[in-house]
């Protein structure tokens, strides 16, 4: 990549900065503050509202027709098939991790977005250096920022482990979880790590445990105060209250803010917990939930005064690291591939 600065149409100077680009490349630096702000949010509230990314989405398709024209008048193959890659792979690809469950809705939007508005390498010159300073010879942004997202994602157990280690904090899941006192448990995100059988990757998420105590009119201390009558399905409210999606607060980050239950609930003697009642009452899934895996971590949480919890780390965070890490270092995977010569 050559460090002197191009004459080329379209391309500015920002005064102060020392900034050399092309006005696309510095209009697609606005993805940083939304991420940024995603990321944010993602660490408060779990949840990214899909309107969002509506205002970059349409930036993207914006420069991608600008970029566009600009290598049809040159003649500049090289950018349409970077285009196809792009979005040809990259689309599909977070398409089917979020059909796998391992990317929730605003990941796969969160790449969506990016892999329109970053199908190549930008350039950004300063005095002497250019960013990206590591590029890759296929030269796919969206690929890079992918690669170093995964990266970063693959830090989050160390520092877990590390954290727990350094508190005392040992036991069988200190490389994805941490106790957590029950006082404490309503105001964290993440999922359960413990059934009555012992621990468990894939215990019971907090945001379902929330609907189901909204769903009830109670709290997990009332709980926990009088667990032999709130397990008797008897007990179900005769008018439920109404579930939203699990937020601790919810503040207009979901699209889907409250859903009133319908009818009075009709007591199954054989439903302990009122956890299938609960289930076939609400209008929306509950994250997954079984009627056996609320169960479970109901009990657990009546008996327990401290619990290991998976908080999960909000994937717009390490994609956000990513895009700076990507726009700043360039392909960071490919570097340590090359160091330990497989690159």
């Amino acid at each position: 990549m050559p460090l002197s600065t191009p004459v080329l149409a379209g391309t500015v100077t920002v005064p102060g900065l020392e900034l050399t680009a092309s006005i696309p490349d510095l209009l697609r630096l606005s993805a940083v503050l939304v991420f940024g702000w995603a990321a944010y949010r993602d660490i408060e509230t779990r949840r990214v509202p899909t309107r969002a990314w509506y205002p970059l989405a349409a930036l993207a398709l914006a420069l991608l027709v600008w970029d566009g024209f600009g290598a049809y008048l040159a003649d500049d193959r090289l950018f349409f098939l970077q285009v196809a890659i792009s979005v040809g792979f990259i689309v599909p690809l977070v398409t089917a991790f979020w059909y796998m469950g391992s990317f929730g809705g605003a990941d796969t939007k969160a790449f969506y977005v990016l892999a329109l508005l970053f199908p190549a390498y930008p350039v950004y010159y300063f005095p002497g250096f250019t960013l990206p300073s590591n590029p890759t010879t296929v030269g796919v942004f969206s690929l890079t920022i992918l690669s170093n997202t995964v990266v970063a994602g693959a830090l989050y157990p160390v520092g877990v482990a590390v954290s727990n280690l350094l508190r005392g904090r040992i036991g069988l899941p200190m490389v994805i979880g941490r106790p957590i006192d029950i006082d404490d448990l309503s105001e964290e995100y993440g999922m359960l790590l413990e059934t009555p059988d012992g621990f468990t990757r894939r215990g019971l998420d907090l945001d379902a445990l929330r609907m189901y105590l909204r769903w009830r009119n109670c709290s997990l201390a009332e709980l926990r105060a009088d667990p032999e009558r709130y397990r008797d399905p008897a007990s179900l409210p005769a008018e439920p209250g109404a579930v939203d999606d699990g937020n601790i607060a919810t503040d207009g980050g979901s699209e889907d803010e409250r859903s009133e239950s319908s009818e009075a609930t009709v007591p199954d003697h054989d439903d302990p917990w009122g956890a299938a009642a609960f289930l076939d009452d609400i209008e929306t899934g509950a994250y997954g939930t079984t009627p056996e895996g609320l169960r479970d971590g109901l009990d657990v949480l009546v008996t327990e005064e401290e619990v290991w919890i998976s908080p999960g780390i909000p994937f717009i965070v390490p994609t956000f690291v990513g895009l700076v890490l990507s726009l700043t270092y360039g392909d960071v995977l490919v570097s340590l591939l090359s160091m330990v010569g497989l690159g």
